[in-house]
């Protein structure tokens, strides 16, 4: 794993909403040095969008060309 278990700490809450169904959220954080390696810092000229989205049909005929090769 890239991540040390240091470098990473994931916090669980839970509740009741008004409708009384339980729900819980996750909340994980990265220490932001660990992040440098692998590119992935915000100070990080790669960490940051570049240029406008792909459009959504692109992310359709890569999902069909990989479901595709055999």
């Amino acid at each position: 794993m890239p991540l040390r278990a240091e470098d990473v700490r994931v916090d669980l809450a839970c509740g009741t909403e008004a409708d009384g169904r339980r729900r819980g959220w996750y909340l994980v954080r990265v220490r932001a040095e660990a992040l440098r390696p692998l590119g992935l810092h915000p100070d990080q000229p790669a960490s940051k969008i570049v240029g406008p989205a792909r459009p959504p049909w692109w992310y359709a005929a890569a999902a069909r060309a990989a479901r595709d090769t055999t």
